[in-house]
């Protein structure tokens, strides 16, 4: 694995021997962003990074798991100023409960069918995570002992949390679109740069 900082980072940011540490361990990049370590995995080495993480790296508490769908087809706003690569990418954030060290992994599902290996024999707490996914964003974690949902009722078609799926609420009411921020007092405006 290797350890890159980003090019806003300084060589001798706090948490670069942290994420040197982990660089050192798990398979994949590890970065600095935003005062964070962040490791991207392939979806195949999901499960083992997270085990040598507890294994050499001491980051036994599970934090929390989700996703975020990087979509073009956005049901309601405006359209997005820039394409992106379409793709889910599930985030985990694990620690270690002495020193307070904390990484975020990231891997990339395929858009269409997103499918990862359950986190569930390694830390238990994604149990709830994984299930919550499953149901808003329609990953498919397989080795998961049941993706019953927990909000939705049985039956329920969609994934709410999916750009593409229809908001009945910006059906009735458009999105406002994006916001215009008045200058502060002494700021020049920039709505009429003329004036």
């Amino acid at each position: 694995m290797t350890s890159n900082q980003s090019d806003t980072e300084t060589a001798t940011h706090p948490l670069q021997d942290f994420a040197d540490s982990v660089a050192a361990v798990v398979p994949g990049t590890a970065r600095i962003e935003f005062d964070n370590v962040k490791v991207e995995v392939s979806p195949e080495d999901w499960v083992e990074t997270h085990r040598l993480a507890i294994e050499h790296l001491g980051l036994t508490f599970f934090s929390w798991l989700s996703a975020i769908d990087w979509s073009n087809d956005v049901e309601a706003g405006d359209p997005l100023r820039d394409e992106v690569e379409e793709r889910i990418e599930l985030l985990s954030v694990v620690s270690d409960v002495t020193d307070g060290n904390k990484v975020t992994f990231s891997t990339t599902l395929s858009h269409t069918e997103p499918v990862a290996d359950s986190l569930v024999d390694t830390y238990p707490g994604a149990n709830w995570h994984e299930r919550e996914a499953a149901e808003m964003f329609g990953i498919d974690f397989k080795g998961h002992p049941g993706l019953d949902h927990l909000y939705l009722p049985d039956g329920f078609i969609g994934n709410p949390l999916r750009k593409s799926y229809p908001l009945l609420s910006r059906e009735v009411k458009p999105w406002p679109g994006s916001v215009d921020v008045e200058a502060l007092p002494g700021e020049p405006s920039t709505e009429n740069p003329e004036s």
